[in-house]
């Protein structure tokens, strides 16, 4: 159309409620840049959290890492030493005060000891929690706890070709170390490593988590139509913790005959050295408890395998000096199952661990 004669200006775009100029954008972008920073910062003080020195991170949130960044932050401040590792250090068969950080605090007569153990967590797992959201975890004492159990067979060592789910995928390596078994698309593997360094996705996955049962709010709107989004935010986490008390194998002394993988080539073993040094690296100093694993459950034909991996284990850390326990084993009849003590059992762990004089 020729706008000769006319005194309107061309339109060069199609119609748009507003438009923004380039001075309009860029003071867009920090504000949403300011929005993205400072609502988790407040959101931190807004949300009611005081740790008591049992607590540890409750089973409903064992996949929020922002909220264990903040309580592994807290938890450096007030206690000299952190105990990091799985299920066994976290307690799955014991409520919170029947832990082994618990024992340990109650036979040394003082709150020293933080249970930051999470369920799940593999040593592939593991050091992502570290690198990413254990931080501060810096000039500390450190018990890290290794679970043979992850290594006794090439599935719990993450090297079979097929592929199936395993605990938090999040927080493994997604392009620099090859996990056959982990084959999520290209993209997703993006999303997850441009998110680590950011504070907000962790916030908003918090939300979910602990609000939308873990879903996001759009989901969650759709499944609850009727519902005020905002009504299930009471700024309040969870008080209790999810246990079994009651669940045990139908059998802890019989044979059974696991598929130890070897040292030389196991996957779980190498990502638990790359934990050990990032922890040296930050100035930690660390103890290695190796163990316990129920012996008894192990048949004849594997046993020698187990004793040959757990040797190859010692000589490495004795080589690197690197301090490390390895229990005696404990009665059959307090073990869970292949890793997971009694209580009892876990009150006979810590005091054995306390009498091999390696923890100061």
């Amino acid at each position: 159309m020729n706008n000769k004669g006319n005194n309107k200006p061309e339109i060069k775009f199609s119609s748009n409620s507003i438009r923004l100029n380039i001075r309009q954008w860029i003071f867009a972008a920090i504000f949403c840049a300011a929005a993205i920073i400072s609502i988790p910062a407040v959101w931190n003080k807004i949300e009611k959290f005081t740790p008591d020195d049992d607590y540890r991170l409750p089973y409903q949130l064992n996949s929020d890492y922002w909220q264990y960044e903040r309580y592994s932050k807290l938890a450096c401040e007030k206690y000299k030493t952190t105990v990091l590792g799985d299920s066994v250090i976290w307690g799955h068969y014991v409520p919170k005060d029947q832990t082994l950080s618990h024992y340990l605090n109650e036979l040394m007569g003082e709150n020293t000891f933080a249970n930051s153990g999470i369920d799940g967590m593999h040593p592939a797992a593991l050091e992502g929690l570290l690198r990413y959201y254990g931080k501060d975890i810096k000039n500390k004492n450190v018990i890290l706890h290794l679970n043979l159990l992850w290594l006794s067979s090439p599935k719990h060592d993450l090297q079979t070709d097929k592929e199936f789910r395993f605990n938090h995928p999040k927080l493994v390596s997604q392009f620099t170390t090859n996990i056959p078994c982990y084959m999520a698309p290209f993209s997703s593997k993006l999303a997850i490593v441009l998110e680590r360094p950011f504070t907000f996705p962790g916030w908003t996955s918090h939300l979910n988590i602990k609000y939308f049962q873990n879903m996001n709010m759009p989901a969650w709107t759709i499944e609850n139509p009727y519902k005020n989004p905002l009504c299930p935010i009471d700024v309040n986490l969870p008080a209790q913790d999810k246990y079994d008390d009651t669940a045990k194998s139908e059998s802890t002394t019989s044979g059974e005959n696991f598929q130890w993988v070897q040292s030389q080539t196991s996957l779980q073993w190498k990502f638990f050295r790359n934990s050990i040094e990032l922890l040296r690296n930050r100035g930690n100093k660390i103890l290695v408890l190796v163990g316990p694993f129920n012996e008894h459950m192990i048949d004849e034909q594997s046993m020698d395998n187990y004793l040959k991996l757990k040797s190859e284990i010692e000589l490495w850390l004795k080589q690197n000096d690197i301090a490390y326990f390895v229990p005696p084993v404990l009665p059959a009849e307090l073990y869970n199952d292949a890793s997971h003590p009694t209580a009892e059992g876990y009150k006979m762990l810590a005091d054995e661990l306390l009498k091999s004089g390696k923890i100061n």
